[in-house]
């Protein structure tokens, strides 16, 4: 029996994690994500983390935080198993002790995340006796320390083969065993076919039709209703929710008067009612890309607030989402005419699973982190003194009106412009306040008025368009800026997202060529 290497040692305990990885995704399939280990460690992380850094991740990442979050944490998993590998002996097993204590710090991330109980940490505690299994039963196939004799040598290379082999079976074997319990779990539990059956309410006030001018001509702008498909996106939920409509209740209680709790056969009481409203993310830098407009079908909060009997000196609904996120929305936002919904359809469909199925808050007016809560299950009455949300504990502004600001689509930056007649165009925004004015300023020149396609609401965004004569080769640049109705000119201060959104005027150098 031989010595095994630095590298086999660490390559077993790689192994070892894998193992037990891929047998805790096995025996959580009837569990479902609540007992995900990998993504309530993922999540305990992201909760740890500053705000700034969090801010850094969204505008750098984008949607792809939440999968970079996620090799980060299994890479760091693999460093730990590979350290812990190198420990590991017959008789001082310090590398199964360390899958053994990663065992119980992830049953610790799972009993941390909302609704979970101590069943939910059966997979943990399984993958864990697995890994460490696992890595005793390698240990076993080569001793303590060097010395073996000479005569035996030739020994050494048959031992080390079947070692390797079974290493990487068992490393094989952890890989697929994840791969195909994360799979089926999100088969088991999808609510994806659930929500393809789903009849949304006839709305008993549909939105006023959109007409065709809100849409400038002679330019490829974004479509002024974002397919669903296309809307941003920006949450805390590493896995998706799954949460079906028969499951689905919605609890409203603290300063009111009757507390209730709603199922959506419950919400049959009230009236459904359709709107058009252009959602923001505070982390949207000046230029930037998350904002979205869509027809949303819902309930009126306003309506679901006065049966509840709202106190008079309560000034904020915290709203709650199925996996622990909060939102604190001032009660006055809700309550002071503006289309507030219960969403439960977007552009003529049920809500996507991503964007909140089967229920989520839509406030216009304020950026998403004070009033777009998905997979919203509790809103409580209470007050801005008393309590706080998940983004203002890390230093985000409690109360977040959305800020005037106006972006430009064309041209690109860096984009080559012909010489001769062309168009430039883009978007701006006042939510609850509407776009009285868009200007242009080419080079160092004098603001020009930009022509606006029709404006359908203050809670919507407004596009525009700006024909120009290229008549100089060379590099050019392009700046807009917007006036609210109020006549508030959007300020040119450059400005970071945190505390409570990005301002500045947008800028971009193109390129004029001859013919």
């Amino acid at each position: 029996m031989a010595v095994a290497t630095s590298t086999e040692r660490m390559i077993a305990g790689v192994a070892a994690a894998s193992v037990s990885l891929g047998v805790a995704q096995l025996v959580g399939i009837p569990f479902g994500a609540r007992a995900d280990a990998r993504t309530a460690i993922a999540s305990v992380a992201v909760d740890l983390t500053p705000g700034p850094i969090k801010e850094w991740a969204i505008q750098t990442l984008g949607s792809l935080d939440k999968l970079f979050v996620s090799v980060v944490v299994l890479v760091v998993i693999a460093t730990i198993a590979a350290i812990a590998g190198t420990f590991e002996t017959r008789r001082r097993p310090f590398g199964s002790a360390a899958i053994a204590a990663a065992g119980v710090l992830g049953c610790m991330a799972v009993l941390s995340r909302p609704g979970a109980t101590a069943l939910d940490t059966i997979p943990t505690v399984a993958g864990a006796a697995c890994g460490v299994g696992a890595l005793r039963l390698f240990t076993r196939r080569f001793r303590d320390g060097p010395g073996e004799p000479k005569d035996r040598a030739d020994h050494d290379e048959p031992d080390a083969g079947r070692r390797r082999l079974m290493v990487f079976g068992l490393l094989g074997f952890g890989l697929v065993s994840g791969v195909a319990g994360a799979v089926i779990t999100r088969l088991v539990h999808s609510v994806a076919p659930e929500r393809d059956s789903v009849t949304l309410p006839r709305p008993r006030t549909p939105a006023p039709p959109i007409p065709d001018d809100v849409q400038p001509k002679d330019v490829a702008l974004p479509s002024f209703v974002t397919p669903s498909a296309d809307f941003y996106r920006v949450d805390t939920a590493f896995i998706v929710p799954q949460l079906s409509r028969g499951d689905w209740r919605l609890r409203i209680h603290g300063m009111v008067d009757r507390e209730a709790t709603y199922s959506f056969d419950d919400l049959a009481h009230f009236d459904v009612v359709e709107t058009v409203t252009t959602l923001t993310c505070v982390s949207n830098p000046v230029g930037g890309k998350l904002i979205s407009t869509g027809i949303w079908t819902g309930y009126r909060l306003a309506d679901l607030l006065a049966a509840a009997g709202v106190h008079g000196d309560a000034d904020m609904m915290l709203s709650t989402s199925i996996d622990g996120f909060t939102a604190g929305t001032p009660v006055q936002a809700l309550t002071d005419g503006r289309a507030a919904l219960l969403a439960v359809g977007l552009n003529g469909q049920p809500l996507p699973i991503e964007h909140g199925y089967p229920a989520r808050l839509v406030v216009p007016g304020l950026y998403g982190y004070v009033s777009a809560t998905k997979w919203v299950v509790e809103m409580e009455l209470t007050r801005f003194d008393r309590a706080e949300a998940y983004w203002t504990r890390q230093g985000w502004a409690p109360r977040a009106p959305i800020k005037t600001e106006s972006r430009i689509d064309v041209p690109k930056s860096g984009q080559r412009v012909p010489m001769g007649p062309v168009v430039f165009g883009g978007v701006a925004w006042a939510q609850n306040r509407g776009v009285r004015a868009v200007e242009v300023l080419i080079d160092d020149g004098v603001w020009q008025p930009a022509q606006q396609g029709a404006s359908y609401s203050n809670e919507t965004w407004r596009l525009w368009s700006f024909p120009w004569q290229a008549k100089s080769p060379g590099n050019h640049t392009i700046t807009v800026r917007a006036t609210d109705n109020t006549g508030a000119v959007q300020t040119a201060d450059q400005v970071g997202a945190v505390p409570d959104g990005a301002t500045g005027w947008h800028t971009v150098t193109f390129t004029v060529t001859e013919p």
